[in-house]
């Protein structure tokens, strides 16, 4: 059994008939995402929520949680950090099974929904699982290792790139730099700007999720 320890809403409806997983950021953990899922679940009234902790204490705020080094941020050799990004990246994917099993959905019924590292991670493995995921939503982060994408993708979900246009942490070009590498890699993306936002999630950018993933859920 893979442990990631996670904070889980039912859905309203009591039928789970989808799921999101919450991925956070750098430095915070499960909690900073799951109260979400109050403005989405009436928009979603059949789907459960999922937020886990990435495995690892962020060194640089022990209180949080990261899925991969940051070197220029925490110090960490490159090559330690490539190597912590794909163990992360493989535990991950064993989790998605199992969470996915445990709330009896299958992948065409589950999304990710990313903010920043994760973001970068649900990209990554999101769309290197064999069984198509229903979506990726994904704010305020950016596609690591673009020059593999084409090679390695295995499977091609919907996705749905969001960022604020003052973010001082994930440059706003990020965006259409992942969208561009998508595309060439024969990915649906949508993209949205949020005016005026900075490193966050706003509520036209949360609209704009809820749209997304009610049109690709399973009907």
């Amino acid at each position: 059994m893979t442990i990631l320890n996670s904070r889980r809403v039912d859905a309203i409806s009591r039928e789970n008939k989808s799921l999101v997983i919450f991925v956070h950021g750098y430095g915070a953990d499960g909690a900073d995402l799951i109260s979400l899922s109050s403005a989405l679940a009436p928009h979603l009234p059949d789907t459960c929520f999922v937020a886990p902790n990435a495995p690892h204490r962020c060194s640089v705020n022990p209180a949080g949680y990261e899925w991969f080094p940051i070197p220029w941020i925490d110090g960490t050799p490159e090559a330690r950090a490539q190597e912590e990004f794909y163990e992360t990246a493989a535990l991950f994917d064993a989790w998605l099974d199992e969470i996915m099993q445990e709330e009896k959905v299958t992948s065409a019924q589950t999304f990710l929904f990313g903010f920043s590292q994760g973001t970068m991670l649900s990209l990554h493995q999101g769309v290197r699982r064999r069984d198509t995921l229903a979506g990726i939503v994904g704010f305020s982060g950016r596609l690591l290792h673009p020059e593999t994408l084409l090679q390695e993708a295995v499977s091609k979900p919907p996705i749905l790139l969001v960022h604020g246009d003052m973010d001082m942490v994930v440059p706003p070009s990020d965006m259409p730099a992942a969208q561009k590498a998508l595309l060439s890699a024969g990915f649906e993306v949508e993209t949205h700007t949020s005016i005026g936002m900075g490193h966050g999630i706003a509520p036209d950018g949360l609209g704009k999720a809820v749209q997304f993933m009610q049109r690709h859920l399973p009907r």
